[in-house]
């Protein structure tokens, strides 16, 4: 009965529902960055090389029957990814940095009320 009821508290407290809504928007977030690179990069970047290769998608290039367009459609998918979370990330921690409250100065009031105490306790 104990793991029921870690997995309850597990479900309860919302690691679940974060887990659940991280994994839709990576979904989604996946096929934006596919469309990103099939309909704009891929037309934009690499038409030219491609075209001098003889292929008309990214997809088809292959050398010696070895299909490496499918590899480098999944690399550019894959950098695409990783530089968006690395710039989602630069700014969560730049907001992060801002919320957090600046360290006083010096001692507070009341650290300085401590401070008189315990040196009169001290002294006796």
């Amino acid at each position: 009965m104990g793991f029921l009821k870690e997995f309850k508290e597990f479900a309860i407290k919302g690691n679940m529902m974060d887990l659940a809504v991280g994994v839709i928007i990576g979904g989604a977030f996946g096929k934006i960055v596919t469309s990103l690179v099939e309909d704009v990069i891929t037309p934009v970047l690499l038409n030219p090389a491609l075209k001098a290769a003889g292929v008309d998608k990214i997809e088809n290039l292959s050398f010696g029957g070895v299909l490496i367009g499918k590899f480098l459609a999944a690399v550019l998918s894959f950098i695409c990814i990783a530089f968006v979370v690395f710039l989602l990330v630069k700014v969560m921690n730049k907001l992060r940095k801002e919320k957090e409250p600046a360290a006083p100065a010096g001692p507070t009031a009341t650290e300085k009320l401590l401070a008189e105490i315990r040196d009169e306790l001290k002294k006796r």
